[in-house]
């Protein structure tokens, strides 16, 4: 049987693979738990929490204890209401008692920013006709519309900065 190594694959094929080492440095033996939380913890118990990691006993690998960052003090005292109810959700999600207890640590969670969506601005009459005056020289029709889809664009940046 050969086995072929040089196979087009899927990028996530390969990301549980260079991930592991990272993760089980962690507890986490899968990089599941983080990037599945929202599914695990609820949309918003997961727009408060970040999963730090997992502690486990000396060679074990089931019963450990979560690591969870908060970032407000009410929903914790509502966490420690909800840990059994989280618990088993995790351990559903894992098919084994990975988790047994969880260690609530209050503190702010940093989030990737969301990029800011910009208003498109159009080109006045004016901007217009001074583009296609600029572009008449141009004799091939694509390359015109490619150099005036660019000058466009160049304008209306720097009439925003004006």
């Amino acid at each position: 049987m050969t086995i072929k190594r040089f196979e087009i694959r899927t990028i996530g094929a390969s990301v549980a693979k260079l991930t592991k080492p990272i993760f089980g440095k962690r507890g986490f033996g899968q990089g599941e738990i983080v990037t599945e939380w929202p599914n695990i913890a609820g949309k918003t118990l997961a727009s408060h929490t970040l999963p730090e990691k997992i502690a486990y006993q000396k060679n074990q690998r089931h019963e450990g204890t979560l690591h969870l960052r908060i970032d407000s003090a009410g929903l914790a005292l509502e966490l420690q209401h909800l840990e059994p109810q989280l618990i088993e959700r995790i351990n559903t999600h894992f098919g084994y008692r990975a988790v047994a207890s969880i260690k609530i640590i209050q503190g702010p969670i940093q989030r990737k920013e969301k990029p800011e969506f910009r208003v498109k601005k159009e080109l006045s009459t004016t901007q217009s006709d001074q583009l296609n005056n600029r572009l008449e020289v141009v004799s091939d029709p694509d390359v015109k519309a490619a150099l005036a889809a660019l000058g466009a664009e160049i304008v209306k940046e720097n009439s925003d900065k004006v």
